[in-house]
């Protein structure tokens, strides 16, 4: 299922809980939806001023992208609708809580809130055990992560960063 960057008109009516809670149900539809089109079983939609800027769902097996999660799915779609990579002014809708790639990527993207339902123990019990990650990043790397973590010091290692520094017309972020 390819996922491409939409806009819809799924406006609730009332107050902010209002919103959330019908965004809520259309994030696990969403969700339902990739489960029975070959995807992971995870919804999410960025909303913003009341409405809904663009949605994603878990693409991980379909696409065989292992960062193509509901929330990155979600946060991509929205910063090619809104023309931006800041979503400040935004909340991200997930039909389960962020694992911690997706909870760095809502923050690296700066949406304003974050809103989930199922969490990383109903996750679990579905067969995605993600505190293991949660787990893992309590500890150092390299003290016991089942990948080995290197740093490997060159003279030349802060040039990017200089050359970055150095340019006149860089877009801050």
């Amino acid at each position: 299922m390819t996922t491409q960057p939409e806009k819809t008109s799924s406006r609730p009516k009332a107050d902010s809980r209002d919103f959330e809670r019908a965004w809520m149900e259309q994030s696990i539809s969403l969700a339902i939806t990739s489960v029975n089109r070959g995807g992971g079983p995870f919804g999410a939609l960025v909303a913003k001023d009341g409405e809904v800027v663009a949605t994603g769902n878990n693409q991980v097996t379909s696409t065989l992208d292992p960062v193509a999660h509901a929330e990155v799915s979600a946060l991509r779609n929205a910063c090619k609708v809104l023309n931006t990579f800041s979503l400040e002014g935004c909340v991200l809708i997930t039909s389960c809580e962020p694992c911690p790639m997706c909870l760095a990527a809502a923050l690296w993207s700066r949406v304003d809130r974050i809103v989930y339902s199922a969490d990383r123990h109903d996750a679990a019990a579905g067969g995605f055990d993600d505190r293991k990650f949660y787990d893992l990043f309590e500890k150092k790397p390299g003290s016991d992560w089942p990948l080995e973590i290197e740093h490997l010091d060159l003279p030349n290692r802060t040039e990017p960063f200089d050359t970055w520094l150095a340019k006149a017309d860089r877009i801050a972020y």
